[in-house]
């Protein structure tokens, strides 16, 4: 059992996004809409599910919008109250309210590694989490609220795993790892692979964008050599932490959207439509209409 708390989440947003230009040469990916939310709400929220208290952003250049959507917006908030919008007011309020955020500024980008590691003076000695917008994950219990379990009762590093198809298992980091107690969800990772052939994947195995992480990552970062494209890599920043410290990689329960690209963007577009209550009765008459 851990004696320290999560309260904390970095949440890396530094990145160009280019797999969505033309959308994304003006706005930060982290702010394109699924509905009527930006990506980076639906992460936020599940921290705040989860039972986080303080959320770390990685921006840099561009990223201002970013800010500004979690800051107050007096004018806005004065207009809707003049004007009567008091459900609108408040869902304004409940933005700049949901959870303490702070920023760091990545100068140069070199990696998903170096982004956590820049956060290290915010985080201090305690264990917190990472938690990437590509992915919005869907769950009865929020997939982080699983980790955080997890990680309290075995008190080592947590990274979140999914089954994926094997034709599609290149495009991720997969785990080599043996079942771990009797849920049949938790695994002791033996070593993780970045992007594998199909035939050379250790497993079926992905790793996705939720993390939970010891201090001591930071000391293993900081040792970690620039790979070939001169990025520090957190997975391999992890094979060294995990000669010194179990890591687990965990099967969550829940639905992950890859909104990291677009086709994966617009099945979370329709999927959350589809569950509004003010929405999802038209869109499905909608979407039975169309001539497919």
């Amino acid at each position: 059992m851990v004696s320290k708390k999560i309260r904390k989440a970095v949440f890396p947003a530094a990145g160009l996004g280019t797999r969505f230009l033309p959308a994304t040469k003006a706005q930060p990916k982290e702010m394109l809409v699924v509905v009527d939310k930006p990506i980076i709400q639906y992460v936020i929220e599940e921290a705040v599910a989860s039972g986080l208290s303080s959320i770390i952003i990685v921006t840099g250049k561009g990223k201002n919008t970013i800010e500004d959507h979690f800051d107050v917006s007096h004018e806005l908030e004065r207009l809707l109250e003049q004007r009567g919008k008091t459900e609108m007011l408040e869902q304004v309020r409940s933005i700049s309210n949901m959870i303490n955020i702070s920023y760091v500024r990545q100068g140069e980008q070199l990696g998903l590694g170096h982004a956590v590691l820049m956060t290290r003076d915010l985080v201090g000695d305690e264990p917190f989490a990472v938690m990437l917008g590509d992915d919005i994950i869907d769950g009865k219990v929020p997939c982080m609220r699983q980790m955080i379990n997890v990680f309290e009762s075995y008190g080592g590093p947590v990274v979140a795993v999914q089954k994926v198809p094997r034709q599609e298992i290149s495009a991720y980091g997969v785990i080599d790892g043996e079942p771990e107690g009797g849920t049949g969800r938790l695994f002791r990772i033996n070593d993780m692979v970045e992007k594998p052939s199909a035939e050379d994947a250790p497993s079926d195995l992905a790793i996705i964008g939720r993390y939970i992480l010891t201090p001591d990552i930071f000391d293993a970062l900081e040792e970690t050599p620039r790979d070939r494209g001169g990025e520090i890599q957190l997975t391999n920043a992890l094979r060294k932490l995990k000669e010194s410290r179990p890591l687990y990689g965990y099967q969550f329960q829940g639905v992950r959207h890859d909104a990291g690209n677009k086709l994966g963007f617009l099945r979370a577009t329709v999927e959350f439509a589809l569950k509004r209550e003010d929405l999802g009765g038209p869109f499905r008459e909608y979407l039975k209409s169309l001539s497919l």
